[in-house]
């Protein structure tokens, strides 16, 4: 016959081991409780013996002869036991047949096994024996039986409880192995129609502070991850193989109307400058989504360091200087202290160089340009600012997705991968990119502090 599939998991074994461990210590439990309650009895016996051998041994011959004759009769359940031996052995009165030959006499309370006159066959019993003064010996003792009916008791308790709580505990392991499995199941069944192409499906959880259900929330938030860059990386390569051939072929129509139409050396090369400008701009796409590959593969994480922003601001206002005045705008730099951050100086230099050229790039004639370092709480923020157009609401997250370019700036050159580099390196960095809305453009680095 097959073994049930929930007893070969893990969790029923447990059960079983938990369970075996429970029986143990109830077996103990009750062991100890036994082992006491028969203490308590036996201690209670020779007290009430002792007590009252001290009151009958006072008394004189004939008072101790109805004495014990008086006990016996007020004893309807027969546990008490008494008697008096002549100085010769034979009894006097009482309900012992004869002397324990093994109790000692002037002593304290002890176990003794007696014949009773009203019993059939031997008994033990707590018992105490003393020499009177006219010689004869005086039996008192009580029958402990009670002990052996309190254990009775006590293992019926066991038997009735132990075995229904082993099984309960059986019971529970069954149904948290099954429950297990079955979540079990059903995240193979999820997983199988995820391997299948279906990625809009998601691993099973509860609102829970449970580990399975954290779990599931971890992978589901990889997996939220891994959609938005595979409907990316779908999208890119539409947008890369739509970006490259437009400027390929219009390299290759000047190179072909060249060829027929070019009569005079100044003409081909005309020609030849318009094919490489295309050309040109077909790599540069290239270079900057290598770039890209580079930054977000992390292959620069190892060389971080000490950088320092200010003479970084500096460095990069240095740059595009010249280029702002062409166009008539002014470049300033603001910087309330000196800061430094964790990370790679070129990395950082390239980002802020992309925000102030896009700055640059759309601000009107006439317009300003503020690279600021600013100290926030707990945190260094880097500001690009400008009096250009600006960005929209609706656009904020569309212009950090690969090759987007607004409609109001597709005659502006460019090929729509500075923000998406720029956001690469601050995630790289574990910093955060804000874009902000509104007439007027900015664009902030959040640096914060690292702990310790």
């Amino acid at each position: 016959m097959r073994q049930p599939q929930f007893t070969r998991s893990n969790t029923f074994h447990w059960a079983f081991i938990v369970a075996g461990v429970f029986t143990i210590f109830i077996i103990l439990l009750f062991g100890f409780i036994y082992w006491k309650i028969d203490d308590y009895l036996t201690s209670r016996s020779d007290r009430v013996i002792t007590a009252q051998m001290s009151g009958i041994a006072e008394l004189s011959p004939e008072r101790r002869l109805e004495a014990v004759n008086e006990r016996l009769k007020l004893d309807p359940r027969g546990v008490q036991l008494a008697a008096i031996f002549a100085a010769d052995g034979h009894r006097i009165i009482g309900n012992i047949e004869s002397l324990p030959p093994d109790l000692k006499i002037d002593s304290v309370a002890q176990s003794t096994s007696v014949v009773r006159t009203d019993r059939i066959g031997p008994q033990t019993v707590r018992a105490i024996a003393r020499r009177m003064q006219n010689g004869h010996v005086l039996v008192l003792g009580r029958n402990v039986d009670e002990a052996m009916e309190i254990s009775s008791v006590v293992g019926q308790a066991l038997a009735l409880g132990l075995l229904p709580g082993f099984c309960l505990c059986l019971l529970a392991g069954a149904w948290l192995s099954v429950r297990a499995q079955k979540r079990v199941e059903e995240v193979n069944v999820r997983v199988r129609r995820i391997i299948a192409g279906d990625l809009r499906e998601r691993l099973p959880h509860r609102n829970v502070d449970e580990p399975f259900s954290r779990l599931a929330v971890i992978v589901n938030g990889m997996l939220d991850e891994m959609e938005t860059m595979i409907h990316a990386l779908a999208g890119v390569g539409n947008d890369i193989a739509h970006d490259l051939r437009t400027p390929l072929t219009r390299a290759r129509l000047t190179l072909e109307r060249g060829r027929s139409n070019a009569a005079t050396l100044e003409q081909l090369q005309a020609v030849s400058d318009k094919a490489i400008a295309g050309i040109d701009q077909s790599l540069a796409i290239i270079t900057a989504l290598l770039r890209l590959a580079e930054i977000e593969n992390s292959r620069r994480a190892a060389g971080f360091g000490d950088v320092a922003l200010g003479e970084l601001l500096r460095e990069v206002c240095d740059i595009y200087e010249p280029i702002a005045e062409n166009k008539n705008v002014a470049l300033k730099v603001q910087i309330e202290r000196e800061l430094t951050v964790r990370g790679d100086r070129d990395l950082l230099v390239e980002a802020v160089a992309n925000l102030v050229d896009n700055a640059i790039k759309f601000t009107p004639e006439g317009g300003q340009v503020r690279l600021e370092l600013v100290r926030g709480d707990g945190e260094t923020i880097i500001r690009v600012a400008d009096t250009g157009c600006g960005i929209n609401e609706q656009e904020r997250d569309a212009v950090l997705r690969r090759f987007y370019r607004s409609d109001k700036i597709r005659s502006t050159p460019g090929v729509g991968l500075g923000l998406n580099l720029v956001a690469a390196i601050v995630k790289l960095h574990g910093f955060r990119l804000t874009i902000f809305s509104g007439p007027g453009g900015r664009v902030d680095i959040v640096c914060p502090d690292r702990p310790g």
